[in-house]
This record gives structure tokens, sequence and C-alpha cells, in this order.
């Protein structure tokens, strides 16, 4: 069936199908059989993730944007770098577990390097303080990217360098979403970051749980390493650590 020719209850009946894929392999193959229809049907639900996450990013970012390396993790077909590209950014290294989607990813010609990596499982695949911005958009959710690879994608920004997280606000993800912001606050408790900003997205997406009608609620949080800390309708947090003076900003949304 052509993707244009879905309707949202099509939609709905093929992510409701993901969530009984409990291994890492189940979730990767459906994703390679996804991946032909995945930009479609997420337009379909209305996903906004990719654009909020590339907006938070350009309006913190100061630096020179071409350049700047941008570690898309779990990047799927390449929507997060699209959006990103709008705002001048030019360097993507993208990371992902479904083959299907890498070659999707590797068609917008966005990408410098594609990575192919089940996050949660095996290690991600960079060498520790080599981004300028790290973003996850969409995976940090219950059945796909464990809470503790947080740390990796802090590790893996630069001093200076910025990382974006996104996750859902809704039923089904309560639990995931309440471990994530207890890790952050760990986190920050150690030294690690610092929350700059975190807005409150009312309309993130359609829901598609049968418990739930209408639109679902994401929260963006941005994490910096520096010494100050400033709250707004978004979480944004500072990384920093003991060894490093310079300044990380950190973003992610929840």
């Amino acid at each position: 069936m052509s993707a244009v020719t879905k309707t949202f209850e099509d939609v709905k009946n093929v992510i409701l199908s993901a969530h009984k894929n409990s291994t890492a392999g189940d979730k990767t193959g459906f994703y390679n059989t996804w991946a032909e229809n995945y930009d479609q049907d997420v337009a379909i639900l209305d996903y906004r993730a990719p654009s909020l996450a590339a907006n938070s990013l350009s309006s913190h970012f100061s630096g020179e944007r071409e350049a700047a390396v941008v570690l898309d993790v779990a990047c799927g077909t390449g929507l997060v770098a699209k959006q990103m590209k709008t705002h001048g950014f030019g360097h993507f290294v993208g990371i992902d577990g479904s083959e299907g989607m890498m070659e999707l990813a590797t068609k917008t010609g966005l990408y410098q390097d594609l990575r192919q990596c089940i996050m949660g499982v095996e290690p991600l695949p960079v060498q520790w303080g080599s981004s300028d911005v790290v973003v996850i958009a969409g995976a940090l959710s219950l059945g796909h990217v464990p809470v503790p690879v947080v740390r990796e994608l802090c590790k893996a920004a630069k001093p200076g360098g910025y990382v974006c997280m996104t996750t859902r606000v809704d039923e089904e993800n309560a639990e995931y979403k309440a471990a994530l912001e207890s890790e952050l606050k760990r986190m920050e408790d150690e030294g690690l970051w610092r929350r700059v900003e975190v807005p409150e997205v009312k309309e993130w997406e359609k829901a598609v749980s049968e418990h739930e009608e209408g639109y679902i609620t994401g929260l963006s949080t941005s994490t910096r390493r520096s010494s100050t800390v400033h709250h707004s309708t978004a979480a944004v947090w500072h990384i920093h650590t003991n060894k490093i003076s310079q300044d990380n900003k950190y973003f992610v949304i929840l």
C-alpha cells in the first residue's frame, strides 16, 4: 500500500504493532520494514520532534555551523539532519540500528559518515569528546534506547558542545520518562551537566495509544557544560566536569 493513501488509523496500527516487538532484533527488523514509508507515516502523525530539536539547537548554538560536527544518534531516515541543514549546519555523522533506515539516510546526501549500532546493546561507535552537537530525537522511549545511554551521549560531546534529546510525555512512556529525568538529575548532581532549558510542547504528536486521544505532550531539555543555569518553559542542561573548564552545551527534548 502506498504511504500517501494511508489514514491515521493505518499508521496507528503500524506503530502499535511495533510495541509487540520485545527484542532489539525484533525492533531492528520492524524499522527495516517500516523505513520505506517512515517519513510519510510520521508526517501523518504530525511528528514534531526533529524540527523542535533543530530549532532548540539553532537558538543556542553560536559557533561555526557549517563546520560543526553533528552526531545524529538514532538518525533514522535523516529527518533531524534535514531540519538542521535549514539552520546552516552541514557536517553530519549518523548512527542507527536499522540498515533500511540508514540506506534512506544515505540517499539524503547529508551525512559525511553513517555507522550502524544498536544503542544499549553495543557501545556508541564514536570517539569521546568528538562532536560539537549530539542529538537524539524520538528514540528515548520505552522499548527503544535504554536510559543509561544518555551518559554515552554526554561523553560524545566536546567541551563547548551541545546535546539535544527528545522523549514523549504520555501514559505508556511515564515510567521511562521518570527514569530518564532521574538519571539526568543524577548526572547533574555528579557535576556532569546542569539544566539550561526545558520547554513543554503540548502538541508533540498525535496519540496512538488506545487509552489517549488527540495529541500527546513532549518536553524539551537542554544541557550545557558551564557554570550557570537558566530556567524557562524548556529545560536546558548545562554540562560540565571538574576536569573541563570550557562550556559544553547540551540539549534534551523530553
